[in-house]
């Protein structure tokens, strides 16, 4: 392969960096660089990625990487390489499920909870929020007032397309996360500005001549499959675009047409003979008769 490094945003290249034991600190940190200073983790255990439902018809949810925090918190982070239509939707469904797994058996239980964090990684815009410059999103309950009414629900979502920011202008450890994410598949090599430890960690995890054979093939097969994805979409958006162009191209000529005809019918009420005004609006004399 010509790049040095995986491509995160493939499903191997996410979990290879993000997913494996051996460099659960690159998540910890990722992570801390999200969340607040009072829910800040030192630790995490990756836990399964398949939740059930409460009966076997239930749906069942499959998160891209789930993990807890020493203190009980739940996290479920999720990349989203495809625009979805009910993304928000889905973020709160999966919610639910972290949410029901800590329900104590046994008659007695006040109903405490752990915070629970949603996080989402999108390879896409929300449409609402086009043409709005925020790329990082965090949302839980407000009252009327829009004061938090409960704090241990937290949805975070970065809209990676948003995110242009140059090495010059990496001011906090997420803006330096969110540039590794959106460059590292196209570097050479480790900028300055990323030239610590944790960076160098992340960088070597996702070089892919440390991959043995059966890690480049599966690599290869997850960069086939998102290649293929991003050339679908990138059709159905110039099929959009090309059609709406047409339409207005359409339009246009309509509009010029009925504007001719709203000459012609002034014309023909001033007196004006057939053959002239053919002559000032390209219309066949057939058609100004019947005007």
């Amino acid at each position: 392969m010509k790049q040095r490094y995986c491509n995160p945003f493939t499903d191997f290249g996410f979990k290879k960096l993000f997913g494996e034991e051996a460099h659960k600190d690159l998540l910890i940190d990722f992570l801390n660089a999200l969340l607040p200073p009072k829910h800040r983790i030192r630790n995490l255990e990756y836990t399964k990625n398949e939740a059930a439902g409460a009966t076997q018809l239930d749906r069942k949810a499959i998160f891209d990487i789930a993990c807890t925090g020493e203190n009980g918190e739940r996290f479920i982070v999720e990349l989203q390489k495809a625009k979805q239509n009910f993304f928000k939707e889905r973020s709160v469904f999966y919610a639910t499920f972290p949410i029901r797994e800590q329900a104590e058996r046994g008659d007695v239980w006040d109903f405490e909870l752990a915070a629970v964090y949603c996080i989402g990684i999108l390879d896409f815009v929300f449409d609402e929020d086009r043409d709005n410059a925020d790329y990082l999103h965090f949302v839980q309950l407000k009252n009327q007032h829009n004061r938090v009414f409960y704090d241990k629900l937290t949805f975070v979502y970065l809209e990676m397309p948003k995110f242009t920011k140059t090495e010059a202008e990496l001011a906090t450890q997420t803006d330096k996360w969110l540039y590794f994410l959106r460059h590292v598949s196209r570097l050479d090599g480790i900028p300055p500005v990323l030239q610590e430890q944790i960076f160098e960690e992340a960088f070597r995890a996702a070089e892919i001549a440390q991959f043995n054979q059966g890690e480049a093939r599966e690599y290869e097969a997850s960069l086939k499959y998102y290649r293929d994805l991003q050339n679908v979409m990138n059709t159905a958006i110039q099929e959009a675009v090309t059609k709406a162009e047409i339409r207005t191209r359409d339009e246009e000529r309509e509009k010029a047409h009925e504007d001719k005809r709203t000459i012609a019918r002034n014309l023909v009420k001033l007196g004006i003979p057939t053959s002239d005004i053919a002559a000032a609006t390209g219309l066949s004399e057939n058609e100004i008769r019947r005007l």
